[in-house]
């Protein structure tokens, strides 16, 4: 068998439903110059006997006991054996033509390292679209998850990124930290790698099932943001701290409308409002529509009260800084 050009790296969790699902989605690729390589990070329901009910796919399969993500994702590159790593999340399903666009786009504009964006499968619940579209809309992100209208710069991340051997050996692996894969692409970049968005190169990405562990992802991404500002002083940007002033803005509002006019009110209407037609445009499900205004409430006010959190214990309290910075000196080479 040739040597493949890329190799998916996949940490993997108790999530066998989820790695069979990938798994018939690469087994349906019109380009298979890749294997897959599956690190079992400790489960107790292992996923290896899915694996063996796709023969076509080129697929190795690696147990370790439970250290983290990042840590299962670099166990997987020191066994690639390809020149190129892609990164995926279990709870991903890949459109059957991905790398035979990745490849195209790579051979037309190289690039060190790229990421693409996400959406949701028409297999997806009316929840999980919600939720998609809550992580993708400008009027929720900025659309710095990879939209076409963005106010910082793209920053790939994990469930669907991918980076040269070149890149590996000289800023090495994972650090295992919350918002590992932006304090990756950090590194990359400050490295004088180059960067870049492939919009064709999408994946459909499952993420919450629920609103409760949606709310929970997004509070520890707004706490994580803090981290990321002070392993770097200068990352942190005005985008960033929107849903913390949102949060801020919108309690102002609730208070003035309960006390003084229900006036006070309206500009969170609107914004709900607007978030509403938006969705319904974009999903063109009224259903999926009203699902996403308290998807968007969610990350907001749980991305916004995260950072709040830890922006006042780690910036003005000083507390749990050491950890922090403890990360750059322990984890990645």
């Amino acid at each position: 068998m040739d040597k493949p050009r890329f190799s998916i790296i996949v940490p993997v969790y108790n999530r066998i439903d989820e790695v069979r699902d990938l798994m018939a989605s690469l087994d349906k690729q019109s380009l298979k110059n890749f294997e897959a390589i599956f690190v079992e990070d400790g489960s107790t329901l292992p996923c290896e006997e899915v694996l063996a009910e796709f023969p076509n796919v080129n697929a190795r399969y690696f147990y370790k006991e439970n250290e983290g993500r990042s840590i299962a994702r670099n166990y997987g590159i020191e066994r690639a054996e390809g020149d190129y790593f892609i990164f995926f999340d279990s709870d991903c399903v890949i459109p059957p033509d991905y790398f035979k666009i990745l490849t195209a786009e790579l051979d037309k504009n190289p690039t060190d390292c790229f990421g693409g964006p996400d959406a949701a499968h028409e297999s997806f619940s009316d929840t999980q679209k919600a939720i998609n579209y809550s992580m993708t809309s400008f009027l929720t992100t900025g659309g710095i998850r990879g939209g076409k209208v963005s106010l910082e710069k793209f920053v790939p991340r994990t469930f669907n990124m991918g980076f040269s051997r070149d890149v590996y050996n000289k800023v090495g692996g994972f650090r295992e930290m919350f918002s590992e894969d932006i304090d990756m692409s950090t590194r990359i970049r400050n490295a004088g790698f180059s960067l870049s968005l492939i919009h064709p190169a999408f994946v459909y990405h499952k993420r919450r099932v629920d609103f409760k562990k949606f709310l929970r992802q997004v509070y520890v991404f707004g706490m994580s943001r803090i981290t990321l500002k002070l392993l770097y002083p200068g990352s942190l940007k005005l985008v960033h701290a929107l849903p913390a002033l949102a949060v801020i803005i919108g309690a102002i509002l609730v208070i003035c409308g309960i006390f003084i006019s229900p006036w006070f009110l309206l500009p969170i209407g609107v914004y709900l409002l607007a978030v509403f037609i938006m969705a319904w445009i974009s999903t063109k499900s009224f259903v999926i529509a009203l699902k996403a205004i308290p998807a968007s409430v969610i990350q907001i006010v749980g991305y916004g009260c995260g950072f709040i959190k830890a922006y006042f214990l780690k910036i003005f309290l000083r507390r749990g800084r050491d950890v922090d910075e403890e990360i750059m000196l322990r984890k990645g080479k």
